[in-house]
């Protein structure tokens, strides 16, 4: 039910992209002045009819903002469909504070330098030029397929904890699976599925027993429903999600995912660990998987990768 849910806000979010980007919005009319023939996109804003000229008429351009026209009454029945199905799994459509339209402009923003500080924590071997390369266009020249897709699989999954109506969302065990089903997309079956299998960390002796569904469900209700602040409860809530190593891959890039759909969903700006400062983090990380200076990680986190605005 919840993935359920989530699939569909996802499905919903590309569709409002796709809209945004068709070049007219509304249904074409022909106009006569003069004998001469123009055209005009007809739509209704705020109850009110408007007619918006467009240009001289010719059948390319009237057969364009037919099918222009066409495809946008498609969508948003596919839109009304959605949000249907969504109202009777329960979701509820309410406004957003605007301290947190701020913040998912202030994250919007960042996004690039975001998904390359992430990419370098992960040890892809890229440049911030190359990253916003990939970002921008899909695709670049002298990098593998698989580190540009991890960087991809960052792109859509900041793109949709961003949306207006996942930010909504509560910051939960479902959203997490979701999350780390978009940063694996491409490289398992179901990448959102809890571990079933041993794994190690490298450069640590810490070895991650497999972890219970209902206790990580817990464990996550649990801290979210603390009384620490904001930032605090996020960063908690990123290392245990690191630490328990829930997935079978990319737990970090999920972790710091949905740590940050809690700190955004509050007006509280965003985390990343900054690309200079990876190597002494991933020192700390081994130490707090470890079970050693667990408080260091924690300020550190604080102080060096908490961005507010």
């Amino acid at each position: 039910m919840e993935d359920n849910k989530f699939e569909l806000l996802q499905q919903k979010a590309d569709i409002q992209a796709r809209i945004r980007l068709l070049p007219y919005s509304g249904t074409p009319e022909i106009k006569s002045i003069k004998d001469k023939k123009y055209l005009y996109i007809r739509k209704r804003v705020a109850g009110k009819l408007t007619s918006t000229y467009v240009g001289d008429y010719s059948d390319e351009l009237y057969q364009l903002l037919l099918r222009n026209a066409n495809e946008e009454k498609a969508l948003n029945k596919q839109l009304r469909q959605i949000d249907k199905k969504l109202a009777n799994l329960g979701y509820s459509d309410e406004g957003l504070d605007a301290r947190v339209m701020q913040n998912l402009d202030f994250a919007r923003a960042n996004m690039k330098i975001n998904i390359y500080d992430q990419a370098i924590l992960e040890g892809v071997a890229t440049s911030f030029p190359q990253t916003e390369d990939i970002i921008e266009n899909g695709t670049v020249n002298g990098m593998s397929s698989s580190d540009v897709q991890k960087i991809l699989n960052l792109k859509h999954a900041w793109e949709f904890i961003l949306d207006k109506d996942v930010i909504r969302c509560e910051t939960d065990y479902g959203l997490l699976c979701h999350i780390a089903r978009i940063v694996n997309e491409g490289f398992f079956y179901n990448g959102g599925r809890i571990r079933g299998v041993p794994v190690t960390i490298g450069g640590s002796s810490y070895i991650p027993p497999l972890p219970i569904e209902i206790d990580v469900i817990e464990k996550i209700k649990e801290i979210t429903q603390g009384t620490f602040e904001t930032i605090d409860t996020a960063i908690e809530l990123c290392l245990y999600c690191m630490k328990t190593q829930i997935f079978i891959d990319g737990n970090k890039r999920a972790s710091v995912i949905f740590a940050n759909h809690l700190l955004i969903s509050k007006g509280q700006g965003f985390l990343v660990i900054p690309a200079d400062n990876v190597p002494e983090f991933k020192k700390m990380l081994v130490n707090y998987y470890e079970g050693n200076d667990t408080s260091k990680i924690k300020a550190f986190m604080k102080e060096i990768c908490w961005k507010t605005f």
